[in-house]
Parts: C-alpha cells; sequence; structure tokens
C-alpha cells in the first residue's frame, strides 16, 4: 500500500532577552507560536492522534540538513549534536528538546510515515542547477532546477535560511524540484539551496549564488569646499557617488558639454572665472546598460576685486537684515 505520509516545519528563535520560537505546522505541528529561553526545554507537539502501532518511519532535522533522530520500525538513530538532548515518543512522533542554546536557532521539520512500504534507497546526489547566474535586476528571469538520487522525494527550495514560497514572481514546478524566479530583484540573489529529503533521509545542495546586477541609482554630487563663490587661483573638487553593482563608468558635464575628466571625482587646481558654471556627474552601468544624471551644483569663480565686492555686499546686507530684526524687536517690545 502507499504509504500515509505527513510532513510539518517549525520556525525557531532563541534568544536570552526576547526568547520566542514561530511554528508552522500545516495541522501536524499546532502551535503558531511557541516561548523557550537559553537553557530550558522546548516540546515539538504533533497533532497526530496516539497510537499502539509504532509509525513506520519517524524523521526530525534542523535547518533541514542536520538530523536530530530517525526512527525506523522503532529503532532510533541519533545525531551526535543531540545526543542526552532530546527524548523522542513515539505515540504521537512528538520531540522534546533540552539545554537550549542560541545555536539551536533555526529551522525544525519532522516527516511522518504512518504505515505502508518506507523508501529504502537513501537521498543522494543532489544537484541545483542555473540556467543563468548573471542577472540584470527588474529585466531578468531564471529558473533553478533541483536533481537527486533516491525514491519517494520531496523537494524543498531555501534562499538563505528562508524557505522559498510562490508568489507574483515565484513558481515552482515539476514537483517542487524547479523553482523560477520572473524579473528577478537583487533579494534573490541567495545563497540558494535544494533540500531532498523521504522518510529515511535529508540531502541538501550546495549553495547556489546569483549575481543580480542593479543601478544606478541615488546619485549624488558633493561640492568641497561647500560654497557656491569661489576666488580664482582656488582648488575645488567635485565627488560624486551611486549606488550600483558592477561598478559604473563616470562622465562629467559643465554647462551640458562633456569634459575630458573620468572617475568619480573632479579636482579643479587653480580655478580660473572661465570655469565657472553648472558642473554634473553621470554615471553608466555598462551591465544594466542604465545611466542616472546627478543635479548640477553651481561654481561661481571670481576675481579677487569682484570678490571682495561681493563679500562686503553681503556684508552690509547681513548687517541690513540685523537692524531690521533689532528694529521689529524693539516695536513689538514697546
Amino acid at each position: 500500500p502507499e504509504p500515509a505520509i505527513f510532513h510539518a516545519t517549525t520556525a525557531t528563535a532563541l534568544s536570552y532577552l526576547f526568547p520566542a520560537v514561530f511554528t508552522e505546522g500545516a495541522g501536524v505541528l499546532p502551535y503558531d507560536h511557541l516561548n523557550a529561553a537559553v537553557g530550558e526545554t522546548v516540546m515539538f507537539t504533533t497533532t497526530l492522534t496516539p497510537t499502539e502501532k509504532p509509525f513506520q518511519s519517524v524523521n526530525w532535522s534542523f535547518n533541514f540538513s542536520t538530523t536530530i533522530i530517525v526512527v525506523i520500525n522503532s529503532e532510533e538513530t541519533i545525531g551526535p549534536e543531540y545526543e542526552g538532548r532530546i527524548t523522542f515518543f513515539p505515540s504521537t512522533a512528538s520531540l522534546e528538546l533540552r539545554s537550549l542554546t542560541l545555536d539551536d536557532t533555526g529551522e525544525y521539520s519532522v516527516t511522518i510515515v504512518q504505515d505502508g512500504t518506507i523508501p529504502s534507497e537513501k537521498v543522494s546526489s543532489v544537484l541545483v542547477t542555473s540556467s543563468s547566474t548573471d542577472l540584470v535586476e527588474f529585466s531578468d528571469s531564471v529558473s533553478l532546477s533541483c536533481s537527486a538520487s533516491g525514491s519517494s522525494l520531496s523537494f524543498l527550495w531555501l534562499n538563505g535560511s528562508s524557505e522559498v514560497t510562490t508568489s507574483d514572481r515565484v513558481q515552482l514546478t515539476d514537483g517542487g524540484s524547479s523553482l523560477t524566479i520572473i524579473t528577478v530583484t537583487r533579494s534573490d540573489q541567495g545563497p540558494f539551496r535544494c533540500r531532498v529529503s523521504n522518510p529515511v533521509s535529508i540531502g541538501t545542495s550546495d549553495p547556489v549564488n546569483l549575481i543580480i546586477s542593479y543601478g544606478p541609482e541615488n546619485i549624488n554630487l558633493i561640492l568641497s569646499p561647500p560654497q557656491g563663490y569661489f576666488a580664482v587661483g582656488s582648488d575645488i573638487s567635485l565627488t560624486c557617488s551611486v549606488g550600483s553593482r558592477p561598478p559604473v563608468q563616470f562622465k562629467w558635464f559643465l554647462n551640458g558639454d562633456q569634459l575630458p575628466d573620468t572617475g568619480s571625482e573632479l579636482r579643479l587646481m587653480n580655478v580660473q572665472m572661465s570655469q565657472s558654471g553648472n558642473y554634473s556627474c553621470q554615471a553608466f552601468n555598462n551591465r544594466t546598460l542604465r545611466s542616472q544624471t546627478s543635479q548640477p551644483s553651481t561654481i561661481t569663480v571670481l576675481g579677487n576685486h569682484m570678490l571682495n565686492k561681493f563679500f562686503f555686499v553681503l556684508h552690509v546686507a547681513v548687517m541690513i537684515t540685523a537692524l531690521v530684526m533689532i528694529s521689529l524687536h524693539t516695536v513689538n517690545y514697546m
């Protein structure tokens, strides 16, 4: 007969100050949230009705790869990290985990075969292949395929430590062995792993990382010194920054005309009045084929006579403003 197989996963977070255990069980593990602290004990209780007849097999694992305990026909095999720390309850396949540490934070899963024939071939040779690993954000899509040897295989995908689930952009097909991501974003860079399991074993692929190119974005032009008026002979620096992967190529413009300078910094040494105008930088990403141009920064270069006159006028304006403010304050006071 076909075996009755139950699957459940639970995500556990433990900390000294804010202990919490988050659980998703698909009905097999009933709790939405559990609480536990370092040094304490947590109980993973299933909803299965206690039975005198033992389950054909039970497989508890941590982070979809580390075996906690495997029970086949009542014969227990316990992972070395859990010796002396767990108690298995065979009538319900529940599990008690003691002496919790921060290293116990992660994903827990259980696979239970209630009756039927247990697969005899263990999971092996788990391999992930990708249609491409060099992608452009918001433009490209990618397909990942997982293959493995063994029988009665179940597939689960991980992005980092998080389980990959279907959405408008994410498709799981071929029994979960194929993952397609439409119009990738930089959060899709991975590492991606495929976790393959059957009632007697678990296997996890090597990680696959995607290179997601993006930008340029958030371009910013900084003028140093930050004033807009400079004396002839001054040294001025303009620096252009931008978010991008891979790094961008820079172009510089004065009043809309391209300058020969490249690089993220434009240095104007011993400036002359002819160099006055609106400066801007443009960033170009040769992988995304996108560009972004900064807001212009105005530089005015004045001769010493004109600069002294400018600052004199500015000083007079400041004095007049101060006198007006004092007069208004006096009138209001009276």
